[in-house]
């Protein structure tokens, strides 16, 4: 099954940066080649399976606290 390719628009949305910047976030990450894309002429897409390893591979998994050791904030 083919992966559905989504607009710069749709990537902003599902990683949730389309309220604060816009297109700005993921056409950086497209510009400094950080995440797959397909060129379909003039436009650009992103595979939606790139969209989903972007965030695992930046998903940070939470610790436990040891006793005695400050949080930094």
């Amino acid at each position: 099954m083919a992966d559905r390719l989504l607009t710069v628009a749709q990537v902003a949305e599902l990683l949730g940066t389309w309220e604060e910047s816009g297109e700005r976030f993921p056409r950086r990450l497209i510009a400094e080649r950080r995440i797959t894309f397909v060129k379909v002429g003039r436009k650009v897409r992103v595979p939606e399976s790139a969209v989903r390893e972007y965030i695992a591979a930046h998903t940070v998994v939470p610790t436990a606290r040891r006793r005695g050791v400050k949080a930094v904030a």
